[in-house]
Formats: structure tokens, C-alpha cells, sequence
């Protein structure tokens, strides 16, 4: 394995961690569809991000937990 693909699977499996670790903790506090559907959707990527790991796409490995982490951080300021 190349080591860009090594650094960019390495930085994957760390966020994707840390990723999981809080989406785990999520308490939903204004039960409306809109904040269901995006904790959905978190959950989600964090299985896509799994699936491209397994299928050796780093690329959209990473972007899967990077669109989980934006939704994330979306609902957190609402």
C-alpha cells in the first residue's frame, strides 16, 4: 500500500473512532423529524465510512466521516 493511502487510511480509522465514540453519546433534545433524519443520516456514513474501509476506497471512506462530522456539528449548534 502506497503511503499517502497508508496516512489517508490511518486519519480515516481515527476519526471514524472518534466519530463513533460520540455519535454513541447523542441525546436528542427537540424530537422533531428534521434532527431524526440527520442523527439517521450520522449513523449512516459512519456505515458507508465502514464499507468503503473494507472495500479499500479510503477516499470515500474519509468523506463519509467527513459529511457525518459536518452533520454533526450542524445539529450540535441547533
Amino acid at each position: 500500500m502506497p503511503e499517502t493511502e497508508k496516512q489517508l487510511k490511518k486519519e480515516t480509522d481515527k476519526w471514524l473512532k472518534k466519530l463513533k465514540e460520540t455519535a454513541s453519546r447523542i441525546v436528542i433534545l427537540n424530537d422533531s423529524e428534521k434532527v431524526r433524519n440527520s442523527v439517521e443520516n450520522i449513523h449512516a456514513y459512519i456505515k458507508d465510512s465502514e464499507h468503503f474501509i473494507e472495500k479499500k476506497d479510503f477516499i470515500r471512506a474519509f468523506e463519509a466521516v467527513v459529511y457525518a462530522w459536518g452533520i454533526l456539528e450542524t445539529c450540535e449548534r441547533l
